[in-house]
């Protein structure tokens, strides 16, 4: 058995028809299919209150079920009394019908002047993606970059310290233009950052890999190293082998905000080159206070 009517429309039993009218069309509206696609539950309800609003705006039909005489379906029954004597008076035959098509009629007016002003309102410009190169020294050290758009327009991007192939700047307000006063769409600004052909990047830190000669690694001494922010006069230590590491703090990728400074990492790689006269003779006569076999230990690892 269908639920009470007045109780579907959410009204008083003593209802005018305007009142029931007014709460028809604000359920109908709410639950209507068209509004509600792929919702089964939203087509349950507008059924329901659609009969339920069939029987009350039928002022012989309400009248009849208030005296019990048909049910919430319109079924005939045995009278019961009830709100028999309250729907036979003078307030009872002032019931009116109201024609489904007109009703209707009220609904899709309401809907065309809803989207009426949805499009009449203000709305915000679509976002645009542009792609920008970014040299590595600039993704090192930050700098602005200028893009030029398809428009002809010239942003000044600023390009943060640290910042990452892929990664995303937004540029508020520089995207599509705005509809009926609506703001501006942003600029998403997708980085590409340069390789480099001496430095390596992990996180925050820089490495390079340095080659030195013999005498530079046995003796040790000054250098002069490349880094980003330009050459650095670097003091090696004395018999340094090839592959030891020298952390140069903070002449890594730059600080930004509250993270330090990365540093750059130099790996000795030991460059002899074509050997004189006078060193190949030295070898060939020199033989070490402390002999080292460099290889120990391969021999079973193999």
């Amino acid at each position: 058995m269908a639920e009470d009517p007045y109780k579907t429309l959410g009204v008083a039993r003593d209802a005018t028809p305007e009142a029931i009218k007014a709460a028809y069309r604000k359920l109908a509206r709410k639950h209507h299919p068209d509004l509600n696609p792929g919702k089964p539950e939203a087509e349950a309800r507008f059924k329901a209150v659609s009969a339920a609003n069939d029987l009350l705006s039928d002022p012989d039909k309400r009248a009849r079920f208030d005296r019990g005489e048909i049910d919430a379906d319109g079924q005939e029954q045995r009278p019961t009394g009830g709100y028999r004597q309250q729907a036979e008076q003078p307030q009872g035959a002032k019931y009116g019908a109201r024609p489904e098509a007109e009703i209707f009629e009220d609904l899709f007016a309401d809907l065309f002047e809803q989207r009426r002003r949805a499009e009449s309102a203000p709305r915000r410009g679509m976002d645009e993606s542009y792609r920008l190169a970014v040299p590595f020294r600039h993704a090192v050290e930050g700098a602005t970059e200028t893009l030029t758009l398809p428009d002809g327009r010239n942003l000044s991007v600023k390009i943060p310290p640290g910042v990452e192939t892929g990664q995303v700047l937004r540029l508020r307000g520089q995207g599509g233009p705005g509809r009926n006063g609506g703001p501006a769409g942003d600029a998403l600004i997708e980085l590409d950052v340069a390789s480099h052909k001496l430095f390596r990047r992990e996180g925050f830190d820089l490495h390079l890999e340095l080659p030195v000669t013999l005498r530079e690694a046995v003796l040790g001494g000054p250098v002069i190293v490349p880094t980003p922010g330009g050459p650095l006069r670097v003091t090696l230590p004395a018999g340094s082998d090839a592959g030891r590491q020298v952390r140069l703090r903070g002449k890594g990728i730059a600080a930004q905000g509250d993270r330090p400074a990365g540093d750059l990492l130099l790996t000795l790689r030991i460059v002899i080159g074509k050997p004189d006269a006078a060193l190949e003779a030295f070898l060939r006569d020199w033989t070490p206070e402390h002999p080292e076999d460099p290889r120990a230990g391969m021999e079973g690892a193999a």
